[in-house]
């Protein structure tokens, strides 16, 4: 039992990490645009103009990446409530991180901070996945 509840945790926190990097998406959706753009300015991207379809996709899209954090965040409180749901919110990182991988290559982008966000994805995936499969064999 002991080694059911540590293994619980270490699933707990991938969980926890891969919702806070969804999460932090948060500040999107408040922030004025010009700050926004000079973050992503500061990331790579090139004369980000005053738009207001650009400002409302950066909303929308904050929104999204808000309420994703908030599912991994549901997922790390009740893990054994969601247990079913663990495997396919894995799947969906890696898949998101499969993803961001080929469009950075694809596009050509610097790897910073491109190869940061599909690595992020992939490394909670696997973690998440081992963990939840680890979990899983100790309870039965």
């Amino acid at each position: 039992m002991k080694e059911y509840k540590k293994v619980l945790a270490i699933l707990r926190i991938f969980l926890f990490c891969a919702g806070f990097g969804w999460f932090i998406s948060v500040f999107g959706i408040f922030m004025p645009w010009s700050f926004v753009a000079g973050q992503l300015e500061g990331l790579g991207a090139e004369n980000l103009p005053s738009d207001p379809m650009l400002n409302y996709w950066l909303r929308m899209t904050a929104g999204a990446f808000t309420f994703i954090g908030v599912f991994f965040f549901m997922l790390g409180i009740w893990p054994e409530k969601y247990r079913v749901v663990i495997p396919l919110a894995a799947g969906f990182l890696f898949f998101e991180g499969l993803v961001l991988l080929a469009a950075c290559l694809m596009l050509r982008l610097s790897l910073l901070p491109s190869l940061f966000d599909s690595l992020f994805c992939l490394l909670m995936a696997v973690g998440i996945f081992l963990s939840h499969r680890a979990v899983k064999q100790l309870k039965n």
